[in-house]
């Protein structure tokens, strides 16, 4: 290889098990379905340490193909940030557009899952819904900070896996939310049915939430949500 950036197995496990209690850490699994939400953050961290750091599968595959084309993409540590060598970019990698781009989406996917957590915990302890905080604008964000995340480190640094495991991973939250949200309309039943019909599941509704804080309270409380709602 070109450098020793890569064979630094010890780095993968310390990697790979440092973002994974870092975001346990912020989501306080604890339902068969939050360490399934967890498992599937994991299984992406994997796959995406190894080429890191181990062994750069997508650099080989796509150098013996594009390497003539793309001169910069070559099996060193630098080599791995795909989108600045197919775009051209020569200065240093880890202030380019799109790893800058990658440590805001990483750092408001974490930030997402903490604050949504906290609003969950203070609503479980009333027996409630949870509709303040981040889930006044979306049913899931603690499901869409996850994704934020893996979003952050496909700029970072995408391989062929991670690419082909983060729409793997979308259907895996969406049916965790559907899954989810069946158990809260059993035990909310209206209380919920109204939630769900004004707030979107994962994609916020800029215009309509600004059009609702123009509005007067109309005297009533709100729906919210139980411990169980992520």
């Amino acid at each position: 290889m070109a450098d020793a950036a890569y064979g630094l197995w010890p780095l993968v496990v310390l990697n790979t098990l440092l973002f994974i209690i870092f975001a346990a850490g912020f989501f306080h699994p604890k339902t068969t379905r939050d360490w399934r939400a967890m498992g599937a953050y994991s299984a992406f961290l994997v796959a995406l340490f190894t080429e890191m750091y181990g062994t750069p599968l997508t650099v080989y595959l796509l150098g013996s193909w594009l390497g003539s084309r793309f001169p910069l993409l070559q099996d060193t540590h630098a080599g791995g940030h795909l989108w600045n060598d197919l775009t051209g970019w020569s200065g240093d990698p880890h202030l380019s557009p799109f790893h800058l781009a990658s440590y805001a989406a990483i750092g408001t996917g974490f930030w997402l899952i903490a604050t949504a957590w906290k609003h969950l915990h203070e609503a479980a302890q009333h027996n409630h819904l949870a509709t303040s905080g981040p889930y006044a604008r979306v049913r899931h964000p603690q499901y869409d900070g996850f994704l934020l995340v893996m979003i952050g480190f496909l700029l970072q640094w995408p391989t062929i896996p991670t690419l082909i495991m983060f729409p793997v991973l979308v259907y895996v939250y969406a049916r965790l939310a559907r899954s989810e949200e069946r158990e809260v309309a059993a035990r909310f039943g209206d209380q919920w049915t109204a939630y769900a019909a004004d707030t979107p599941a994962f994609w916020p509704r800029l215009r309509h939430q600004l059009a609702d804080t123009a509005q007067p309270p109309s005297g009533t409380c709100g729906p919210q949500r139980p411990a169980a709602r992520r």
